[in-house]
């Protein structure tokens, strides 16, 4: 059997990543505490980075996917796992949308990428371009985190959760195609 790229569990990651980041703003809309997401956001995010730095560092295949792949997923790590001690000591958040921002412009451009210079193609590419856009979105819809949650404001945060969810669920549903295209059995 050839080389199988982590790329799976990695997406497996980033979908649980932006669940947990989607049940945040959802928790927050709703006025209610967000401590209980503390330990899995710093679990997923020291995942996501060690993994995306792995990747970013170490690619074992030609071309540029490391960049595709490797340094969003390090950055969404970063982000987990500040965001994760700036809510277990209290820090209001509002800076980290700064280099979410960031991230996002970043996945906008990977989108261009992909498609002009054909980094994907056939039956993936449409998941991927919904997957890299959605993230992007998500990413620089995170500034909302600038408004506080008050009545007439909540509906922002709720579109943070539904963006979130719609790219974790496409991060899943890739992870788990990837999954189970990595079982079969080779020709």
């Amino acid at each position: 059997m050839g080389f199988v790229d982590p790329l799976a569990v990695m997406l497996l990651s980033l979908g649980v990543s932006a669940g947990l980041i989607s049940a945040f703003f959802y928790q927050v809309a709703k006025g209610r505490d967000v401590k209980e997401l503390v330990v899995p956001a710093f679990i997923f995010g020291g995942f996501d980075f060690m993994s995306g730095f792995e990747m970013s560092e170490f690619w074992p295949l030609p071309g540029s996917y490391n960049m595709l792949f490797g340094d969003p997923i390090m950055i969404l790590g970063m982000l987990l796992i500040a965001g994760s001690i700036m809510i277990y000591k209290g820090y209001n958040l509002r800076t980290l949308s700064i280099p979410g921002v960031m991230l996002g412009v970043y996945l906008f451009i990977e989108s261009a990428a992909m498609v002009n210079f054909k980094l994907e193609s056939g039956d993936n590419l449409f998941a991927a371009m919904g997957l890299y856009i959605m993230s992007g979105i998500s990413a620089v819809y995170s500034v909302v985190l600038f408004a506080k949650p008050e009545k007439d404001r909540k509906y922002l945060y709720y579109v943070a959760f539904i963006l979130l969810a719609l790219t974790a669920l496409i991060a899943l549903f890739i992870g788990y195609e990837a999954i189970y295209g990595h079982l079969q059995a080779p020709p």
